[in-house]
């Protein structure tokens, strides 16, 4: 991420939440790249995948919505990876490449809760309303190019990591 993004993201931090906190994620929407910052520097960056149909905030529109969240939930510690989640509850299933299909919830969940009135929290374009994640995909081919139905898609083993190194309230500013 260059030098002037990163000070524009720190710069919004502090106007909306009144400081930059020590561990924060970013979330590039144009790289389809994802950072775990620890002060100013990076410690970890993934490929993602988010929606196939853009960017935007509103409900029903199957897009990844900007601004800045917060972990609200994560769910999944212990799971094996490639386990399948069906309305944020362990299947009990692990997903086998023989089933296929459309873009699933794999592995970990991190739901994300936005923390901008009128943005990303409130009526009609509520990120935790809409069920928004970061989360495991059955696609991993696809990861780095925009795919999902407004999520932030990760590959499994990625996804792991991350859950592993943040906590619920960690903020996550997509942009």
């Amino acid at each position: 991420m260059d030098r002037r993004k990163f000070r524009s993201i720190r710069e919004n931090l502090i106007k909306v939440i009144g400081s930059v906190p020590q561990k924060f994620i970013v979330v590039d929407t144009t790289e389809q790249k994802m950072y775990l910052i620890n002060g100013k520097r990076t410690l970890l960056s993934y490929p993602v995948s988010t929606s196939s149909r853009g960017i935007g905030n509103k409900e029903g529109s199957f897009q990844t919505p900007t601004g800045i969240h917060c972990i609200g939930e994560k769910i999944g510690d212990g799971a094996p990876s490639g386990r399948i989640f069906r309305d944020r509850l362990d299947s009990g299933i692990d997903w086998q490449e023989s089933m296929g299909g459309e873009n699933m919830i794999l592995t970990r969940i991190l739901r994300l809760r936005g923390l901008e009135p009128g943005i990303n929290s409130g009526p009609g374009i509520d990120s935790w309303e809409r069920y928004i994640y970061i989360h495991g995909t059955n696609h991993e081919e696809q990861i780095g190019t925009p795919m999902s139905h407004g999520c932030v898609c990760m590959r499994n083993r990625d996804i792991i990591e991350l859950f592993d190194s943040v906590q619920e309230e960690t903020i996550v500013v997509i942009d």
